[in-house]
């Protein structure tokens, strides 16, 4: 039998199986779920503030105020060890450098570094971007992946067994293992990325090497490219990206993921491992390819971009599930935080609009703030809804990834990239100051059963 045939009737069996759950029960457990006030769904308290669980020294998100048990919006804050991100960013592109490399000791260590610890720091990196010998023979091109993300999964818990001690959780141990894999990322998502063309598109094989001295933003676009080449904007442009996804509070999915299989005691590669499967959901580092599908989508079906009324058409049409994937919502509006605005939209359509010009692409990116301006007064027309909302930093990501000639299967891939220092930060955080392991409660619905014998079994 082949695998495809094999494949199939594995689906047919499951397909059967599945036809005899009781929907209504699931339909239920849902319900109860959501109107239970003692049920903190998605660990999100009822005003939706998000349930506290510990404290964090590594980064902030702030979008509102609570005034009297109310949240009040306000402009969105995100800072990086008590640094507001925007100062960090002004600071560095100011004095004409990258900034992720800054941003990623700052991230670990908690305070920024002097200008020869930066270099010490860079020169470390440097000289673990290559992969230890054979990795990409063995673990890349002979086990290749459709999928960029759980190729990348694969390979930080392959790193396991490269490492001469892996399972040892001092702070010393783990800022090493941390610093090798800020470097080694960019390198095995280029491989990994190589190796897919090759193998599941037809394309011919090309693998770079990472080159010492340049930043990680210039190595990764050089290892993506065929021909190695790439402009100084485009680099700071992508290093701009990075360093504005690099960290977003102990909370969200992947990084409370991390932290989760942190308080456990277990490796760093098994923790930072189970942050990547987290990241690749498209309800978490995923959407930005959500926000490009349906943007494409509104690309072919408004024929005047420039007028709001067409556009406000097709949106209301998106809202009431009548086209689309029939979700009802428009992707990269809305955040569990910003309620104005998120910080990192802004800084990201502030550089954005130069590289849009010149890859003729400005067209889109206004089109696209056309829908930015026009959702939150068509979400609460469509829903009788008054909810605050801004667009997030997927709703331009995406656009810009696009604009850096950084093909759709390697946006996520690219947020990893960027998310691995705050995935770190949160680890080493845990290990030293946690010493619990995490251990939330759910509330069981089922009665007690008795147990029948199989022979009386209907």
């Amino acid at each position: 039998m082949t695998p495809s045939a094999a494949y199939e009737r594995d689906n047919e069996y499951v397909r059967s199986l599945i036809a005899g759950i009781d929907r209504n029960t699931t339909a239920t457990l849902s319900r109860m779920m959501r109107d239970d006030v003692q049920v903190k769904r998605g660990l999100r308290n009822a005003d939706g503030t998000g349930v506290m669980i510990g404290y964090t020294r590594i980064g902030n998100v702030s979008g509102y105020t609570i005034v009297d048990g109310e949240r009040v919006p306000m402009e969105g804050h995100l800072s990086y060890a008590g640094y507001d991100v925007v100062d960090l960013i002004n600071g560095y592109q100011e004095e004409n450098r990258f900034g992720f490399e800054e941003v990623a000791y700052l991230l670990l260590l908690g305070r920024l570094p002097n200008a020869s610890e930066l270099q010490k720091f860079q020169n470390f990196l440097y000289d673990n971007m290559p992969l230890p010998p054979n990795f990409t023979e063995d673990m890349i091109l002979k086990h290749p992946s459709r999928d960029i993300m759980n190729q990348l999964g694969r390979s930080v818990l392959a790193l396991y067994s490269a490492d001469p001690n892996p399972d040892d959780t001092s702070l010393e141990n783990m800022v090493r293992q941390c610093f090798q894999l800020i470097a080694r990322f960019p390198t095995i998502i280029a491989h990994s990325y190589a190796v897919k063309l090759h193998y599941f598109d037809d394309k011919s094989l090309f693998l770079h090497r990472p080159v010492s001295g340049l930043s990680i933003a210039e190595n990764f676009l050089r290892c993506i490219r065929p021909n190695m080449k790439y402009t100084e904007e485009e680099a700071r442009l992508l290093d701009l990206c990075l360093v504005a996804h690099a960290e977003h509070g102990g909370g969200n999915n992947s990084t409370f993921t991390c932290r989760v299989l942190s308080s456990t005691g277990t490796d760093t590669y098994s923790a930072i491992s189970a942050a990547v499967g987290s990241l690749k959901g498209p309800k978490h580092g995923g959407a930005n390819r959500q926000v490009m599908n349906q943007f494409n989508e509104i690309k072919a079906a408004v024929h005047d971009w420039k007028d709001d009324e067409e556009v406000a058409g097709y949106l209301r049409r998106i809202l009431r599930k009548e086209v689309g994937d029939h979700s009802g919502l428009i992707y990269g509006m809305g955040h569990a935080v910003y309620t104005v605005s998120d910080p990192r939209t802004l800084m990201l359509k502030k550089y954005a609009r130069s590289l849009a010009e010149k890859t003729g692409m400005l067209d889109e990116l206004e089109l696209m703030e056309s829908i930015e301006r026009l959702s939150p007064a068509l979400f609460a027309e469509v829903t009788g809804k008054d909810k605050q909302m801004c667009a997030n930093v997927d709703m331009y990501s995406g656009l810009i990834y696009t604009m850096l000639g950084i093909p759709q299967e390697l946006f996520t891939p690219v947020f990893a990239l960027a998310r691995i220092t705050g995935w770190c930060a949160h680890r080493i955080e845990e290990v030293v100051t946690g010493g619990r392991i995490m251990r939330p409660a759910y509330r069981a619905l089922f009665q007690h059963q008795e147990y029948i014998p199989l022979s009386e079994r209907a």
